[in-house]
């Protein structure tokens, strides 16, 4: 493999965050990344005979740090599992400059209407989640945490699942609920919305969302349309801001991906109709009024996020 650039990707990065294009990765504790984004040195230990040893630790704890070094920022997936707390939040600011910005999942608590059946939610499996959409517990226990650093949040993303069939399926009801919660929220913020149900891409969707400023998260999903077709859409461009999200390519799962890709530091199924749309968001003329964009792409994409970034990159600043 040839050395990765990152000098020279460093500079591309913030060539566009100086325009107000964000571009950063979902997550960033990746062993694989080591030699793309991370030092070896900083992180392993080397012995006289054997392999090197990663002090995981040491990584998991510090890395963002480096990360930060590249990139101006990146989609905290972890905040859907658990409310952010104040020493949680302080150990991920202090590490970053003031000029990168945190975006969010939010958590689950507000986004899931039915826990699924699996073991790891004990007694709530399968039961009706009382604090779906509760727009009092969100502003309080996610929005609360996070006030001192809000001129360094980038946009909080209110990730849906899937519903299933019977429920929601043209997605009238979840729309109408939708709208009801927004309409409570505090101004100020940059809100997404992410949907993985086809059904629910229609026009009193796009409607609800303009009408808050609330982006529809243009992302790239096991059974989405292409973010060049989402893109297409009429009224898909519901705010002064873009979010997007390349996580998977269509018809390609999560678990097939995870399985395949592992450990994500290289480029293992390369998705052109993708990397065309990553590349039209990047362009001058893709939207007519928006003032910033948060693009995220995930090493389940194509097999390492950084190096999907890398060539989209190249060839858009060869290019203009």
């Amino acid at each position: 493999m040839n050395a990765f650039p990152r000098d020279q990707f460093r500079q591309q990065i913030a060539e566009l965050a100086a325009q107000g294009i964000y571009v950063g990765t979902s997550s960033w504790k990746y062993e694989g990344w080591l030699g793309l984004i991370y030092s070896p040195e900083k992180y392993l230990r080397y012995f006289k005979e054997g392999p090197p040893k990663i002090l995981k630790g040491r990584f998991e704890k510090t890395c963002l740090a480096e990360y930060s070094e590249t990139f101006k920022t990146v989609c905290l997936d972890g905040a859907y599992y658990q409310f952010p707390t104040p020493q949680m939040l302080d150990g991920y600011f202090s590490q970053v400059p003031p000029d990168f910005r945190l975006s969010m999942k939010v958590t689950d608590m507000i986004t899931v209407l039915r826990w699924p059946n699996h073991p790891k939610y004990g007694m709530k499996a399968g039961q009706s989640n009382p604090d779906f959409l509760n727009a009092d517990l969100f502003v309080s226990s996610f929005l609360g945490p996070l006030a001192p650093y809000r001129e360094r949040v980038g946009t909080l993303i209110f990730e849906f699942s899937e519903f299933g069939k019977g429920v929601w399926e043209r997605g009238r009801e979840f729309v109408a609920y939708l709208d009801s919660f927004l309409d409570k929220l505090p101004k100020g913020w940059d809100y997404s919305v992410e949907i993985r149900n086809e059904s629910f891409l229609h026009p009193r969707y796009f409607e609800v969302l303009k009408n808050h400023n609330v982006a529809h998260t243009l992302n790239s999903w096991d059974r989405m349309p292409p973010v060049s077709e989402q893109i297409r859409m009429i009224g898909s461009e519901t705010a002064d801001f873009v979010t997007a999200r390349f996580l998977l390519r269509p018809g390609k799962s999560y678990q097939q991906a995870k399985t395949g890709f592992q450990p994500y530091k290289e480029i293992k199924e390369p998705y052109p109709e993708g990397r065309g749309a990553l590349a039209l968001l990047l362009g001058r003329a893709c939207f007519s009024r928006t003032r910033k964009r948060y693009i995220y792409v995930n090493n389940r994409f194509e097999g390492s996020a950084p190096l999907t970034i890398a060539a989209v990159l190249d060839a858009a600043f060869r290019s203009g």
